[in-house]
C-alpha cells in the first residue's frame, strides 16, 4: 500500500478509535481502512480528513466525525448480503462505509448486498454520486433525493437503517421498513442534543434502547423536522 501523511493519519486514528472501544470489529476496520474519507470532504479541507472532528460541506450540513461514523457503524452491526437504508446522505461517506460492508470490495457480485441513501437536498445528493463514482462504490450505492424520514418504500423491507440527522421521535414509517429481526439506528430529541438509539424490530415487537448522547443536524421532513426553515440550512 502507498503510504502518505494522510493514510499515516488513519493508521493513527485507527489506532486512536480501537484504544478508545469504538473500533471493535474486523469488517468495520476493513471498511474504514478501504474507503478515503478525503474524497468525501471539501478538497480545501483534505488535510483534515482524518482528524476526528465533523467537518462542514455545505448547506448547513457536515461529515461527522470518524468516531461517530465507526460507532453508529458497529451499532448497525450490517454484514454482507444485506440491504440497507441510508437516511441523510451528506457527502457519501458513511454509505460508502456501509456498502464496504455488505458488498465488500472482491467479494463475488453474487454474495453483494446494496444501500440505498436519501437526501433531501439535490444539490448535496448530487455531489454525493460524483463522490460515490470516484472512491468506487457507484455500484453498490443509489442515491434517492427525497424525503428520506418517510423511508423508501420502493426497495423495503430492509435489514438496516441508519438515519444520520436528528429527529423529534422515530420515524414510524422506517419502522415499518424493516425486517423483522432488522435494525435501526437512529439520533432522536431537540434541536440542541439528542440521544443515539437503537430500535429493533422483533416477532414479539419493537425493542430499542438509548446508548449515547450526540449533536447531529436536524432531519428534515414530514416525520421530522417539516417545519424547519430552509433558510437556516445556506
Amino acid at each position: 500500500m502507498e503510504y502518505s501523511p494522510l493514510s499515516a493519519e488513519k493508521e493513527r486514528l485507527i489506532r486512536l478509535l480501537k484504544e478508545a472501544g469504538f473500533l471493535r470489529s474486523e469488517s468495520v476496520e476493513r471498511a474504514f481502512r478501504l474507503v478515503p474519507r478525503e474524497e468525501f470532504v471539501p478538497e480545501d479541507l483534505r488535510s483534515l480528513a482524518y482528524a476526528d472532528r465533523p467537518l462542514p460541506i455545505g448547506f448547513g450540513q457536515t461529515i461527522s466525525a470518524p468516531s461517530i461514523v465507526v460507532y453508529m457503524t458497529e451499532l448497525l452491526d450490517a454484514s454482507r448480503g444485506m440491504k440497507v437504508l441510508e437516511v441523510g446522505t451528506g457527502s457519501g461517506y458513511q454509505a460508502a462505509v456501509l456498502a464496504e460492508i455488505v458488498a465488500p470490495t472482491g467479494a463475488p457480485r453474487t454474495e453483494w448486498g446494496h444501500v440505498w441513501t436519501i437526501e433531501i437536498i439535490e444539490e448535496l445528493a448530487e455531489r454525493a454520486k460524483r463522490n460515490l463514482e470516484r472512491a468506487g462504490y457507484s455500484d453498490r450505492v443509489t442515491v434517492i433525493v427525497g424525503d428520506g424520514s418517510k423511508g423508501y418504500p420502493r426497495e423495503a423491507p430492509y435489514h438496516r437503517i441508519m438515519v444520520t440527522a436528528a429527529s423529534p421521535d422515530v420515524p414510524r414509517p422506517l419502522v415499518g421498513q424493516l425486517v423483522v429481526g432488522g435494525r435501526m439506528v437512529v439520533p432522536v430529541g431537540d434541536l440542541v442534543s439528542q440521544t443515539l438509539m437503537v430500535v429493533e424490530r422483533r416477532p414479539e415487537g419493537i425493542k430499542s434502547k438509548s446508548v449515547l448522547d450526540v449533536v447531529f443536524v436536524p432531519l428534515r421532513g414530514e416525520y421530522g423536522w417539516k417545519n424547519y426553515e430552509t433558510r437556516m440550512f445556506t
